[in-house]
């Protein structure tokens, strides 16, 4: 009985020092989650404002055409999938990878009709162990990362379509609703369909030309939108973290609280055994 004690209360004090870490964990998600829904925050009025003055001249001006404003029949796509570095991050991974991987076999026969884009060394590893055809890679992110982290991937892969070698470019990511809740989001990025404008049009005059404009402003807007998608996945995986840890901690706790009623009635149970033995004993010494 005694060695079921002290492996009870051994037991015990190992869940409480994983406690302590899932609770640092979860704080450090918190504060780095607030700094990282910040910046995704801060990020989208840049695109909006890319995507108005990108549809307003495409709207505006007569017979204007670009490459990236122009569906073409799709020969070959290109997925650019986030995902995280590390692991601790409950389902954010495992829900966007479930996500690309069943879209691809609904959609593609072979290898040669895609290519992949990917963002974190969990989606990495991944495809890479499946065969998966992994054209660029970006890994060991930092939680507030910067667009030079992934300039390289999102040239390659807009000079990609520019270039005919993809008709169509998708986005994969979660979309940060809040900390519990992620969703896992395919975006089409291109080509580009522009919004429709309402109310009477404004006129502008451009230099050199509307077409030079736009031959600047669409490869820079693709990449702020994929920049903008990597932010908001960003907070998602940091929301991920701080819930997984959050209810990592709960159940240590309630483990704890049930092993120390164990102990005790271990315990208890070993003082009444002792009890009974020292009366016996008494007893059959007076006898």
């Amino acid at each position: 009985m005694a060695k079921g004690i002290r492996e009870i209360k051994r037991q015990i004090k190992s869940i409480q020092n994983t406690r302590q870490i899932t609770k640092a964990m979860e704080m450090v998600a918190s504060a780095k989650l607030r700094k990282a829904q910040e910046k995704a925050q801060a990020s989208r009025p840049y695109a909006d404002k890319l995507k108005e003055v990108v549809s307003s001249i495409a709207a505006g001006t007569q017979g204007i055409t670009h490459p990236m404003l122009v569906s073409r029949p799709v020969k070959r796509t290109a997925y650019i999938v986030i995902t995280s570095d590390g692991g601790l991050v409950g389902g954010y991974n495992t829900n966007i990878l479930r996500k690309v991987t069943d879209l691809i076999k609904e959609r593609h026969s072979f290898p040669t009709e895609y290519g992949l884009f990917v963002v974190g060394r969990k989606g990495r590893d991944f495809f890479k162990r499946r065969n998966y055809p992994v054209v660029e890679e970006v890994t060991e992110l930092s939680d507030t990362p910067k667009f030079s982290d992934i300039k390289s991937l999102t040239y390659a892969a807009v000079r990609g379509f520019e270039n005919e070698e993809y008709d169509e470019i998708y986005v994969c990511y979660n979309r940060f609703v809040n900390a519990i809740t992620q969703l896992p989001t395919v975006d089409r990025l291109l080509p580009f369909e522009t919004m429709g404008t309402e109310g009477p049009a404004s006129s502008y005059e451009y230099e050199p030309s509307p077409e030079g404009v736009l031959e600047v402003l669409l490869p820079k807007y693709a990449e702020t939108l994929i920049f903008t998608d990597l932010l908001d996945g960003k907070a998602s995986e940091l929301g991920a973290k701080m819930t997984a840890m959050g209810s990592a901690t709960k159940n240590a706790t309630k483990m704890i609280n049930e092993l120390t009623l164990t102990y005790n009635r271990a315990r208890q149970a070993a003082i009444t055994q002792e009890i009974t033995e020292i009366v016996a004993g008494a007893n059959a010494a007076q006898g």
